[in-house]
């Protein structure tokens, strides 16, 4: 997990700064690591704006976090499992893309795990440093996302990543990821990290913001729970799911699988 804030892929730049004070900002806040029945999720989930649940495939709890969030409206992606340049394979879970493998195994694998989470609209890479800046890799699950209907987040877990050249060949959605909130386990940390994305929405229409459940969840969720509503006072910015900012590349909105 990278401890500093990234540049978007796709997320835009005001055009004139009176064009953009006038319009709401638009802030995705994607929660990863659902599944595994992980500390935070009940307290996530009952946040009182619309989320992006990033949800493991072949874990305990896929289907039930999957189909709750779906159930409360908020939009549900497949959290893909991908080898990190260090890190152990254990910390993967089942279904985990390496590189060590065939491409037709790392198709199965991503079909598979698209089956694995109902209701899943996108795509986000787990870890992921090693394989996000392998192009022979990534054009493959960028296509099966192709196929599928699904955009890709790009968590940003490398300056190397290949996925905005790969998902422009191939004509995917695609987002990136700007602020991690997390990578420290602590309130004051999380806390810090929303001022971030707060400070880059000044100069920006969108931010994406990735946090966890798991050791910070909780943390995590009481933070956004207390962030929230002087956010919205003023009406300037807007809480969004992932497939609010997903254009499709003909500029048409874009068009969800399993409506």
């Amino acid at each position: 997990m990278s401890l500093v804030m990234l540049l978007p892929l796709s997320t835009g730049r005001a055009n004139a700064a009176d064009e953009t004070s006038q319009a709401a900002r638009q802030f995705a806040i994607v929660i990863d690591d659902f599944g595994n029945g992980m500390n935070g999720t009940e307290e996530i989930l009952k946040l009182p704006v619309k989320i992006t649940v990033a949800v493991m495939p072949f874990m305990p709890t896929t289907k039930q976090d999957a189909e709750e969030a779906h159930r409360l409206g908020h939009d549900v992606i497949v959290h893909m499992p991908m080898e990190p340049n260090q890190g152990r394979k254990e910390w993967l879970g089942p279904g985990a893309i390496t590189a060590d493998l065939s491409d037709a195994e790392i198709r199965k694998r991503v079909e598979e795990a698209i089956d694995n989470v109902p209701y899943a609209v996108g795509m986000n890479n787990h870890m992921g440093s090693k394989i996000t800046a392998n192009e022979r890799i990534m054009r493959i699950v960028v296509a099966v996302c192709k196929e599928r209907g699904l955009f890709f987040l790009d968590s940003r877990t490398t300056f190397k990543t290949v996925v905005p050249k790969v998902t422009e060949e191939l004509g995917v959605p695609a987002l990136g990821n700007n602020v991690f909130l997390d990578d420290v386990y602590t309130e004051q940390h999380v806390a810090k990290q929303m001022t971030i994305a707060k400070k880059y929405l000044e100069d920006h229409d969108t931010c994406i913001v990735i946090g966890h459940v798991g050791p910070p969840g909780k943390k995590t969720a009481a933070v956004l729970l207390a962030s929230i509503p002087s956010m919205q006072s003023n009406g300037h910015v807007q809480f969004v799911k992932l497939s609010n900012l997903v254009p499709s590349l003909s500029g048409d909105p874009f068009i969800l699988p399993n409506p």
